[in-house]
């Protein structure tokens, strides 16, 4: 057996998982942009229990030196996977006598920013961005008729008069309207549209919103008191149309900002 061969059989080895004996071991692991490397082959099988629901949060993966001698690495080795996993969101780590790496209670909100860098980076357009926040709202709509609470239809209300008292501010109106969509998303009580919307809209959503007027403010909030109406009503259906022509909405302004050409109409 090749030494590569040997050095992933002990790898899966020492986890407990089965080691598939093909002539040649396949183990390409490419993860997270890294080459193979016997480093991202310990992420990688630690990652792969972890969908396979081996590991849970709070459970203990070991210290440096006991992972070192677990995989039969050097503690450098470990070290390495101990910081890929740590930046990645998979582990705490600990320092001192009784520290060593514990699988993490996730927070995805806390790689929502990380994500819409890398869409930025990407070059996504705007368009790409609101068709699919589009879809998102939709559906956070819908699932808000089906699931807010009065606590939830609260909150939606006290944005509105928010929103209200801001309408001769363009700027804070702006802000009070982004407050409002999340809060709609959250009423969803769906942890990954959430996210998901939390990331889009730091592409999306303006800081300031240079081309906003008060008829415009006007008509968004009309929409939302109506979309908050159908929310408590749970006319699960009626709001899912009314989110999508509203964010269709955004959608064309936000295109025609980023002097992108779109066949969808604009509005207001």
């Amino acid at each position: 057996m090749p030494r590569s061969s040997a050095k992933t059989a002990k790898t899966r080895s020492a986890l407990g998982l089965p080691v598939a004996m093909s002539g040649q071991l396949t183990a390409r692991i490419m993860f997270a942009g890294r080459s193979s490397s016997l480093s991202a082959q310990m992420v990688a099988e630690v990652r792969d229990q972890l969908f396979a629901k081996a590991l849970k949060p709070g459970d203990f993966l070991g210290s440096e030196k006991e992972l070192a001698a677990r995989f039969g690495t050097s503690r450098i080795v470990a070290r390495d996977a101990l910081r890929t996993l740590e930046a990645l969101g998979i582990v705490e780590i600990r320092m001192g006598k009784g520290g060593g790496a514990r699988i993490a209670h996730g927070n995805p909100r806390l790689f929502a920013e990380a994500l819409a860098v890398q869409l930025d980076l990407s070059g996504v357009s705007a368009a790409e961005i609101m068709d699919v926040q589009r879809a998102i709202e939709t559906l956070g709509a819908e699932l808000a008729a089906e699931h807010a609470t009065a606590d939830d239809i609260a909150r939606l209300r006290a944005l509105l008069d928010q929103a209200e008292a801001a309408i001769d501010d363009l700027d804070r109106f702006t802000r009070a309207s982004r407050d409002f969509h999340l809060a709609v998303a959250e009423a969803s009580h769906n942890r990954v549209i959430v996210v998901q919307l939390l990331s889009l809209e730091h592409i999306s959503w303006p800081r300031r919103n240079a081309t906003a007027t008060p008829k415009l403010a006007r008509h968004i909030l009309d929409t939302h008191i109506k979309l908050t109406d159908l929310i408590e009503m749970r006319d699960g259906a009626a709001a899912r149309a009314l989110m999508s022509d509203h964010v269709g909405m955004i959608r064309a302004r936000r295109v025609a900002e980023h002097g992108e050409r779109d066949g969808g109409s604009s509005c207001c």
